[in-house]
């Protein structure tokens, strides 16, 4: 049986596969090999527990690997870090953002804090970074604004066009 870390990663998989809907407890059962009573074990309140955990390691991935370097580290190398990671994390633009997609899903009321939060975050992380570059804290807003749309933007134009090209073209007026 699968340790709630490693259910957790298959479950985000799963979600990204099926989405939330489409991920029945009989899909993730026979996916991930756990049995009902072990999913519940781990997940009490069910599917939306599931989904909580694997918003829950998203945040905690970009928190340690995106927001913190964004805040702390000098701009230009916050910057690069963040365009490297997420070129690598989504992909170059194959894997959805899965927190993009609940927030465009049905079930975006029911996880709406979750998702508003880690855009929240990006967001005045990378306006944070940018103002201390020298941008006023107005451009820094808005470039961090278009920053994150072209992220968004070119996940979905890279999985939709099949061409990872999509995604590196949409982010490059970006990357240092």
């Amino acid at each position: 049986m699968p340790d709630k870390p490693d259910l957790i990663r298959q479950l985000a998989e799963l979600f990204r596969t099926y989405g939330y809907e489409g991920a029945s407890i009989g899909i993730i059962v026979d996916k991930t090999g756990a049995g009902r009573s072990s999913l519940y074990h781990f997940f009490p309140g069910g599917k939306a527990d599931m989904a909580r955990a694997v918003l829950a390691d998203i945040d905690q991935w970009f928190e340690a690997h995106i927001f913190t370097p964004l805040r702390h580290d000098p701009p230009e190398t916050a910057i690069a870090h963040m365009f490297h990671a997420v070129t690598r994390y989504f992909h170059d633009g194959q894997r959805i953002c899965l927190v993009g997609a609940f927030a465009l899903d049905q079930t975006r009321d029911q996880f709406a804090a979750q998702v508003r939060g880690y855009f929240r975050d990006w967001q005045a992380a990378l306006a944070q970074c940018l103002e201390r570059g020298g941008l006023s804290p107005e451009t820094a807003q808005e470039r961090a604004i278009q920053m994150l749309a072209a992220i968004q933007g070119g996940i979905v134009l890279a999985r939709a066009t099949d061409d990872n090209a999509a995604f590196t073209a949409a982010i490059a007026p970006f990357t240092p």
